[in-house]
């Protein structure tokens, strides 16, 4: 997993990497830049960190325009579930938010979505199914 905030040496980095090609998201300007690069499999965890939370608008640091870009480039939106653990209740709710929020973008789009660090594959298949994905994506997701 690369978790670099440089473009350039996450696209360095990413010659190195073997299969699976993980990235860790940064900022919204690095993950752009990447997602319009390509040439790897996941942007893990693009809705974590400080994020505004409106009353009407939720910002998890994914937008239709970033979708579009994943499923061009065949890129897989990642959510690591080992996160949840760690957070309170209140930032968990958050975080399930921004979940469900990019899953309704990345079913829009048709871009893809994998899950990582999940405790079994049938409770992060049901977590996915209750956050608004369609059964196909569930499974694609599980499996990737």
């Amino acid at each position: 997993m690369i978790t670099t905030k440089n473009v350039e040496e996450a696209k360095r980095l990413l010659k190195l990497e073997s299969a699976p090609k993980i990235i860790k998201a940064q900022d919204d300007i690095f993950n752009r830049k990447m997602l319009e690069y390509g040439h790897f499999d996941i942007l893990l965890s693009i809705e974590g960190g400080e994020k505004k939370r409106g009353v009407r608008q939720i910002d998890s640091g994914f937008n239709h325009v970033l979708a579009a870009l994943a499923s061009k480039n065949n890129i897989a939106i990642g959510f690591d579930l080992g996160v949840l653990a760690a957070l309170t209740p209140t930032e968990q709710a958050m975080r399930l938010e921004r979940f469900a929020q990019n899953i309704q973008l990345c079913k829009k789009e048709k871009a893809k979505i994998a899950v990582i660090n999940a405790r079994d594959k049938q409770g992060a298949f049901h977590l996915l199914l209750a956050l608004g994905a369609s059964t196909e994506q569930a499974k694609a997701a599980i499996s990737f």
